[in-house]
């Protein structure tokens, strides 16, 4: 069986990306657009807060003499493909229709491709055929992205706008992908601010039948608090992979940081479970605000389970034992992880930020069909607001869904 001509240059972009850095991805991603007809193909990585979206350029630039720029997320029509995970179109130069196509890594949006095309109606000739094959080489790009991350620091710079602190750094290289989602669940999470982050952390795994999640807020701020957050992580996910259920999970992670920390420094922080065939929702709290439990729009009660003593100071012997809350989650049932930085946020006129707040933004957004990281993303933007740019405690929330609407339905 002979290879069609965007069957061949698609293989080829794949071997050629065995032997490529990152920064050789833009010229190999743009030989393939060259295949297709539509180039030239530019690369938009959103940055890490998801304000601007940066061009990803190969060395020669991005072709035909053009001058490419960074856009706003929320004030460009780029920016709208990127905020509703749609492909796009707009007319584009020399009469022929500027095209963008969001990049996902499963579904946590990167960015968007760029490319060019006779007319709005090539993408849906012929059955669809250039649509789809425009897809598929985001997705692959998108892999192509992720990978190529670990091996270099050009993609990394490209996606910081402002110098990052080294405590940050330290909390930024363990995080997890900030969205996941599957038929069972929707994960998103955000952090902030997100250079100058600390104490803060977020954690999960999924795993068949199991959702394990976990928020941690260390005391302090600076170098000290990242390394006591990235030692709760890192305990945390030896002990879930043992595995050991949440009480025992809570004592390890106790053990841990009060071994390295000789009883001196603590995190507050929540360690749940989730039975993803069931919806049963089980967890332990250490010191940290309740999560909120969110159904058909609005807050049905604060999950509250009796809390133990903040996790580090050693006082989980084997003869206390963690009480461990539990819920049963109804289909489309949120829950809403939080620290005390997001609801104690003050405006410069003193009024907090508050949970009525937080959570009249989450369901307005979600009820308007937003996907769940641009609800976060909408939601941090108006915590930014609410203290004019300038946080003065970490900020960090985690939202589950369990069993989202047509999860697929967030995909272009």
């Amino acid at each position: 069986m002979n290879l069609s001509n965007e069957e061949h240059a698609l293989a080829m972009m794949l071997r050629k990306a065995h032997l490529a850095g990152d920064y050789d991805l833009p010229d190999l991603f743009d030989e393939y657009g060259a295949a297709l007809g539509v180039e030239p193909v530019v690369m938009y990585l959103a940055d890490l807060q998801q304000r601007v979206l940066v061009p990803f350029l190969g060395a020669d630039g991005p072709g035909r003499d053009e001058q490419v720029d960074s856009l706003t997320i929320d004030a460009t029509l780029a920016g709208r493909a990127f905020q509703h995970i749609q492909v796009i179109t707009q007319p584009g130069d020399g009469g022929r229709t500027r095209v963008w196509v969001p990049l996902l890594d499963g579904t946590e949006r990167l960015g968007l491709v760029r490319c060019s095309v006779l007319a709005p109606e090539a993408l849906d000739a012929d059955d669809g055929a250039l649509r789809t094959r425009l897809l598929t080489f985001a997705a692959v790009a998108a892999e192509l992205i992720m990978t190529k991350t670990l091996y270099g620091d050009t993609l990394v710079r490209l996606r910081r706008t402002s110098e990052m602190g080294l405590a940050a750094e330290k909390q930024w290289s363990i995080l997890p992908p900030l969205t996941f989602t599957n038929h069972d669940l929707t994960i998103s999470g955000v952090l902030e601010p997100a250079y100058e982050v600390a104490g803060d952390t977020i954690d999960y795994a999924v795993d068949p039948h199991t959702a394990h999640l976990a928020i941690f807020d260390g005391m302090g701020h600076g170098l000290r608090s990242a390394q006591l957050a990235a030692l709760a992580v890192s305990a945390y996910r030896n002990a879930r992979r043992s595995p050991q259920g949440l009480t025992r999970t809570a004592r390890f992670i106790d053990e841990a940081v009060a071994a390295a920390f000789h009883g001196d420094a603590f995190l507050t922080g929540q360690l749940a479970e989730l039975d993803t065939g069931s919806g049963a929702l089980s967890w332990v709290n250490a010191g940290h605000p309740d999560p909120l439990l969110l159904r058909e729009g609005r807050m049905v009660k604060e999950l509250h389970a009796d809390p133990m003593l903040p996790l580090g100071l050693g006082e989980l012997a084997d003869r206390v034992e963690p009480h461990v809350g539990s819920e049963n989650l109804a289909p489309s049932d949120m829950v809403l992880f939080y620290s005390d930085g997001v609801v104690e946020a003050r405006s410069p006129a003193g009024e907090f930020f508050g949970a009525e707040r937080l959570v009249e933004l989450v369901t307005r957004h979600l009820a308007a069909g937003l996907p769940a990281p641009e609800t976060m993303r909408r939601l941090v933007r108006s915590l930014l607001d609410h203290q004019e740019g300038q946080l003065d405690d970490d900020a960090t929330l985690l939202l589950v869904q369990y069993r989202p609407v047509q999860p697929t339905t967030i995909l272009p």
